[in-house]
């Protein structure tokens, strides 16, 4: 695949910054262009390498010169230096897009969207993958960015966690496996319909080809109705026994589940290392995508069996006083909140807020009512969590920190109880990102 001469590259984040470095691994001549002002760590990075980079602003002349520019995913398509682009016929990949175009020959991927679980599937698969001994790297929307994994010794498998943003300037990229977790309504700020929200996390599967695999959830209508845009071969998962059972997919089946890669191949696992419905998919998903790329049945049931999670997804933080604290900072959305309160087997003190994105909070209300004690609310968007939620629950407050919201979730929560921070919205107000948001509320928590 014909690479260009020299690319533009638009953001100064870490897609953005691994888009330099492997511009620079290539040989090929690239220009940063970053609208605020750059991490100091990412400056640095771009110094030793000697990326020519420029922060604060863009020279569109520059840019527009470019037969390529890189797009950093939280750089919005309607902004006017994308439009300029746009007008100028420059052609905008993703990083995403760069990574596909510069990997190894040979080299299979492993995609994973979603609106939900997209990360703890894509982590499981890397792991089950590890622990097979595959030369296999993991990044993407999570961890390592996508152009970084490239700048080592090559891997044999790569595995991807995408997101629909990243998958909107995607024009060849052909992932080996690809997995759609479900679609939920989520980014409706950025899309304005769900039908556009659809759009782009299906351009996860666009370019595939019969060769190819597709996996999704059978349970999520909106999934199952565009399936007729999908080419590969399709892998339908379930986290309930379905009355029909498929040829080929995964699901579960009395008291173990089932995985049929190929129709004459079908294995069964026992147990599984993390509970819940949502995780029931999770892992199916992680399983049934190593058993397509090869891993031996054995050492699947092996690492579905002993996986320890993620931090900022449904974390333990601890007990203090008998009152259990729980980081789920990660759910970013409606859907990833309502399972976390749907798993909770006590009362809940339940910390949320952030940047709403289009949030329709009318879906946790019979939730919220049998399982909320108190809500705590905090960020940019707490009119919209007021309005949705004071009267629903014994307990409305809200508050401007972190430290303030753990300090008065301890004052309301007893003995037996759980303060679960689970903010359904994005996180940049307050915090730099997802894992900041986690990491102050474990810090305000060990203050206690």
């Amino acid at each position: 695949m014909r690479l260009p001469t020299s690319i533009g590259i638009l953001g100064g984040g870490e897609s953005g910054i691994g888009a330099a470095l492997l511009a620079k691994h290539r040989g090929i001549a690239c220009f940063l262009s970053e609208g605020q002002q750059l991490g100091e760590a990412h400056r640095a990075e771009l110094m030793a390498a000697a990326v020519d980079f420029e922060e604060g602003g863009h020279d569109l002349e520059r840019l527009c010169a470019f037969e390529v520019v890189v797009k950093s995913p939280g750089i919005s398509p309607a902004l006017p230096v994308v439009q300029a682009l746009k007008e100028a016929g420059v052609q905008i990949w993703s990083d995403i897009e760069w990574f596909y175009r510069c990997k190894p020959e040979g080299a299979r991927v492993a995609a994973i969207t979603g609106s939900n679980g997209k990360t703890t599937t894509t982590a499981w698969l890397g792991h089950i993958l590890a622990q097979s001994g595959a030369n296999v790297r993991v990044g993407g929307n999570i961890g390592t960015g996508a152009g970084r994994l490239l700048l080592g010794e090559p891997a044999a498998i790569y595995v991807l966690e995408v997101s629909s943003y990243q998958l909107e300037d995607c024009p060849t990229f052909k992932p080996n496996v690809a997995v759609l977790t479900n679609i939920t309504p989520d980014h409706l700020d950025r899309y304005g319909t769900l039908a556009k929200y659809t759009d782009a996390k299906f351009q996860i599967t666009a370019h595939q080809s019969e060769q190819d695999a597709f996996l999704y959830f059978a349970e999520d209508p909106i999934t199952v109705a565009e399936l007729g845009r999908v080419k590969a071969r399709k892998y339908p998962i379930y986290s309930t026994e379905p009355t029909v059972k498929p040829t080929i997919g995964a699901y579960p089946e009395q008291n173990h589940f089932t995985l049929i890669p190929q129709p004459d191949a079908a294995m069964t696992i026992e147990e599984l290392a993390l509970q819940g419905k949502h995780n029931t998919y999770n892992a199916l998903a992680a399983g049934l995508s190593a058993r397509l790329l090869q891993v031996r049945s054995e050492m699947v049931r092996e690492s579905l069996a002993h996986f320890e999670g993620l931090e900022h997804r449904m974390e333990s933080v601890g007990h203090v006083h008998g009152i259990h604290f729980i980081n789920d900072s990660k759910a970013t959305n409606v859907n990833s909140t309502y399972y976390a309160l749907e798993s909770m087997k006590t009362p809940v003190i339940w910390i949320l807020g952030g940047v709403d994105k289009g949030n329709d909070y009318s879906e946790l209300f019979a939730l919220v009512e049998k399982k909320v004690k108190a809500v705590i609310a905090m960020g940019a968007d707490v009119a919209k969590i007021r309005e949705a939620f004071q009267g629903r629950v014994d307990i409305y407050e809200e508050v401007s920190s972190m430290d303030a919201a753990v300090r008065t979730s301890y004052l309301h929560a007893t003995k037996g109880e759980t303060v679960l921070l689970s903010p359904c919205c994005a996180s940049f107000d307050l915090f730099q990102n997802y894992q900041d948001r986690g990491q102050q509320f474990k810090k305000a928590v060990r203050q206690l």
